[in-house]
């Protein structure tokens, strides 16, 4: 009877025992320990190794015990292969934001959550690239199940991305307004001065990614305009960009400087660079190439290699990596009334490997009507100018024209003339080699290569770009860095301002609605540019006396003299007013201006996947859901495929 008593007392005792507490986070691991804590561990696991933290805790969110069971799991696998099912799409972020589920964040033994609204605002912008493939949202991604609010307590799975992860050094507060810390930024910290710069002269900059680097770095643009994020009638759209070879580096530097130099000579008053941002809008990429240029400062400054850092984390040069569109260029010319502009990706380029900072300049490209650009590079101190591509396949040095060379050539010479080493007439220099040719190359001339963006800017769109090698160290000592900016202001504005010349205008109908696509030809040049979506448009010319004429579906041509006095520093306007054609004459001609890009353009449709599908038996069918192209990713999984990443009919 009394031992009866007292397991009865025993019981009692332990079922009025208090609940056991959870450290927060911990009762979704699976288990919730009265005394023992989560215990830190360092990541193993090869696909979450360059997150921002070093230590987790097993088991995971998903209850899954050991590496082991990670390694084996579909879930692990999906985000091992995300970046290639989805073509670089939202990538490293989707792995990351995994990551941050499969392999929990833990400090001082405490497990941390990823940021609900990280993973809100992701599924927001990826979601599409899933739908594009048929697969569904993975259910260990699920923003309200995994994550946490900011008022619980989070990280930022993501911010190593947007480089907030390192920490700038701090400044003395009482610098002048005009001080610029010449040094090598690396990509935290470029992405830091840009952001600052910005939001010190907000009301004429903002910073905006034109894309994802194949690392997942974000390709940082800064504008300068007086409506930022807009582009506005008549005023000319102009971009730098640097970096594109990761190891050269001075072209990104630069691009930083001028940046801060233009913030606050605006807010100073500097009635050039107030002119220059009131009338222009300005984009500035300082890096490209931001994996390239990592790989590249871990050798440092000083060091003049030809190699390492150039290509990118995928081994692209993307000077190469454009479609070869001088080619067909070639072909048209000898064939009467064949234009040499607009020329439409080749659907035989996508079968190729294509870096996702390639595909990002070019959806960039189409995004906003540029007028003129620059690349900034290094290893030699010379302007080059299209083509870059030899007429003749095999000659390496062989003059090739544009049907714009005295465009090219005015404008190569706009940064030459400017620059005080260029122009300078001694032969013993760097750059020496070009001097009898005033500082200027055509690009073929000086060697041939195909795929380069200059040319590609020329012949698929309105923007007229040219290279400029900077200085023949590629990555100098940073004393260096101070003489290096000097040299090149000037130069840096010249060229800008060269957006200004030749023609501007606006092509309406007799109603004064705007004409989009229109086509602007002048007689004896073999290239036209086309009109914006508010009918505005922009042609460089050097001074002289032309014919121009204006041309659309379903209307009249109209042609105009037009004469450019040789000391106008400013586009003159020369506006057009079309009217409705009685018939077309040329169905030729019409067909190719209704079509200024493929209808099924390839940069926009094309399917990278399709090689993967066999074609179908017409007429034939097949018993039950046929599995995506994708499923065969997981056919290593015997037991536990995901089906939860198949869509519910």
């Amino acid at each position: 009877m009394v031992l009866r008593l007292l397991l009865l007392l025993g019981a009692l005792l332990r079922a009025t025992k208090p609940a056991p507490h959870c450290e927060t986070g911990q009762e979704t691991l699976g288990q919730c320990q009265t005394v023992r804590k989560a215990k830190c561990v360092d990541i193993a696991l090869s696909s979450c190794t360059d997150v921002a933290y070093t230590q987790m805790v097993y088991p995971n969110f998903l209850d899954q015990k050991s590496r082991e069971v990670i390694e084996y799991s579909s879930e692990y696998l999906l985000i091992s292969v995300l970046h290639n099912l989805l073509q670089g799409e939202c990538n490293p972020d989707l792995r990351l934001l995994g990551c941050s589920v499969l392999a929990p964040q833990c400090e001082k033994d405490k497990v941390i959550k990823p940021c609900r609204h990280v993973c809100e605002n992701l599924k927001k912008n990826c979601l599409p690239a899933f739908d594009a493939i048929d697969m569904a949202w993975p259910y260990f991604l699920d923003c309200d199940r995994f994550f946490a609010g900011e008022e619980e307590g989070c990280f930022d799975p993501l911010a190593k991305l947007r480089g907030e992860v390192d920490v700038e050094e701090d400044l003395p507060s009482n610098l002048p307004a005009t001080f610029i810390q010449f040094k090598h930024h690396s990509y935290s910290q470029m992405v830091s001065t840009l952001k600052k710069t910005a939001s010190k002269c907000s009301q004429i900059a903002t910073t905006y990614s034109i894309g994802r680097s194949f690392e997942g770095k974000d390709l940082f643009v800064i504008e300068f305009s007086t409506k930022p994020g807009h582009h506005e009638l008549l005023k000319p759209e102009f971009k730098y960009i640097g970096n594109m070879h990761g190891n050269e580096v001075v072209g990104k530097e630069l691009l930083i400087y001028l940046a801060q130099y233009l913030c606050s000579e605006y807010l100073l008053g500097n009635p050039r660079i107030q002119n220059l941002i009131n009338n222009t809008r300005i984009h500035l990429l300082p890096s490209l190439n931001p994996d390239g240029y990592e790989l590249a400062a871990e050798e440092g400054a000083g060091y003049n290699g030809w190699v390492i850092g150039r290509q990118t984390a995928q081994n692209l040069d993307l000077n190469r990596n454009f479609p070869d569109l001088t080619s067909e260029a070639y072909r048209r010319a000898g064939i009467r009334g064949a234009r040499l502009d607009h020329i439409p990706i080749p659907q035989s380029y996508w079968w190729g490997k294509v870096a996702p900072e390639t595909k990002a300049v070019m959806k960039w490209l189409r995004s906003i009507p540029f007028v003129l650009s620059a690349s900034l590079h290094g290893g030699e101190l010379v302007v080059t100018y299209p083509y870059d591509y030899s007429m003749h396949p095999m000659e390496e040095k062989m003059f090739s024209p544009t049907p714009d060379e005295k465009v090219f050539k005015m404008l190569a010479k706009a940064y030459a003339d400017a620059h005080p080493v260029i122009s300078d007439r001694s032969e013993l220099r760097c750059g020496g080699n070009f001097v009898k040719r005033g500082g200027i190359i055509n690009g073929a001339e000086w060697y041939s290569f195909t795929g380069g963006m200059a040319d590609f800017n020329y012949l698929h769109t309105n923007c007229f770009e040219v290279t400029v090698e900077v200085g023949c160290e590629k990555f100098p000592l940073e004393e260096e860095l101070f003489t290096i900016w000097h040299e090149n202001k000037g130069a840096l504005l010249n060229y800008m301002e060269m957006v200004h010349r030749g023609i501007k205008g606006i092509v309406s109908d007799k109603f004064g609605n705007p004409i989009k696509n229109a086509r602007i030809s002048v007689r004896g040049i073999q290239h036209d540019v086309t009109t914006a979506a508010d009918g505005d448009y922009w042609r460089l010319l050097p001074p002289g006396t032309y014919i121009i004429s204006a041309q659309a579906p379903g209307y009249s041509r109209v042609m105009k003299r037009v004469t450019i006095p040789a000391k106008m520093k400013q586009a003159g306007r020369v506006d057009f007013v079309l009217r409705p054609a009685e018939a077309w004459p040329n169905k030729l001609l019409r067909r190719s201006m209704e079509n200024t890009y493929d209808p099924y353009d390839p940069l926009e449709l094309f399917d990278p996947h399709a090689q993967h599908r066999q074609p179908e038996a017409r007429g034939a069918s097949s018993p039950g859901r046929e599995k995506p192209w994708w499923w065969s990713y997981f056919s290593s999984l015997d037991l536990h495929k995901p089906l939860w990443l198949l869509k519910q009919r």
